[in-house]
């Protein structure tokens, strides 16, 4: 689906140029690889090409290796999404105003690469949700206070769209049975227009009515994240933990 090639950079715990040439052999197995550049002193993964990233992290996870995306594309150019459900079954769900400190599951990840003036890649996974056909959309807002509820309508701008639709409809994709999903998606917009608002994954048929939060809609605020070198971190200053530690503790709430 992609037309445009570019630049994804890993963290990967590699000891020698075994463990190298074992994620450079995987990657080069995937369609759409260009180049993989493997740095076992620095501990990071270069890929050029097509191929959606969270392949790419599967293939590497498939080595016996962990991988953590680090950026992609330039600086400027990409985004991320971590969409997460706001369905409250308990009595949380009538009080007036929220608990501030709620810890909501994470259900999915949508990272987006502008790649083109008129070209963004949108490579969306989610899980943990019910088996059937689901509609991916950007909101005219990033407003979560209600959670799906209160993103708005489907983000209807026009501009760079090409006049079939509203430019936040992104498309159908099927959930398997295993609760599993994903949809690589080129869509045309520019990531600028896109920070800010809110990205919608549910079941739900809005024609017959305003989105609410059941167990099979997530939501999650479309966020900068960094280019290809923007990122070197190795020790969060927020909580000191490493990045491996923070990885832990993402996969523990859910994270893809």
């Amino acid at each position: 689906m992609a037309s445009h090639s570019f630049q994804t950079v890993f963290a990967v715990p590699m000891t020698c140029g075994g463990c190298a040439k074992s994620v450079s052999d995987s990657l080069y197995k995937l369609d759409g690889i260009n180049k993989v550049e493997a740095n076992v002193k620095d501990q990071v993964v270069s890929v050029e090409g097509t191929a959606a990233p969270s392949a790419i992290v599967e293939a590497i996870q498939a080595t016996g290796k962990d991988a953590i995306l680090r950026g992609s594309g330039s600086s400027d150019s990409a985004a991320v999404s971590i969409l997460e459900s706001f369905f409250e079954p308990d009595a949380r769900a009538n009080q007036e105003t929220p608990d501030d400190g709620v810890t909501r599951d994470v259900r999915g990840l949508a990272r987006m690469v502008q790649v083109s003036p008129t070209s963004t890649l949108i490579d969306l996974t989610v899980h943990g949700v019910a088996p059937g056909s689901y509609r991916a959309t950007i909101r005219q807002t990033g407003d979560l206070k209600d959670g799906a509820a209160s993103t708005g309508g489907i983000w209807s701008d026009q501009g760079a769209g090409d006049g079939s639709g509203p430019r936040g409809l992104l498309g159908s994709f099927t959930v398997g049975p295993d609760g599993r999903g994903s949809a690589y998606i080129n869509n045309p917009f520019q990531i600028w227009e896109a920070i800010g608002r809110a990205m919608v994954v549910s079941r739900q048929d809005e024609s017959a009515g305003p989105l609410k939060n059941d167990p099979d809609t997530v939501v999650g605020v479309i966020a900068r994240s960094a280019g290809v070198w923007d990122n070197d971190k190795s020790v969060c200053s927020c909580t000191g933990k490493t990045l491996w530690e923070e990885r832990k503790d993402e996969v523990e709430r859910g994270m893809l």
